[in-house]
């Protein structure tokens, strides 16, 4: 039960801040992953 209220406080904290966190701001770890993606070039042949 301890993971429930736990959940459940997250939430709780999360409805009373101010500003909700969003899904695009994960911050810099995120940022590298779709930088680093979209660096790459994709070598597609034609079939």
């Amino acid at each position: 039960m301890a993971g429930k209220s736990r959940f459940i406080k997250s939430i709780m904290d999360g409805a009373k801040s101010d500003v909700p966190a969003m899904p695009w701001a994960r911050g810099a770890r995120r940022q590298a992953f779709i930088s680093k993606r979209n660096a790459l070039k994709l070598e597609r042949s034609a079939a």
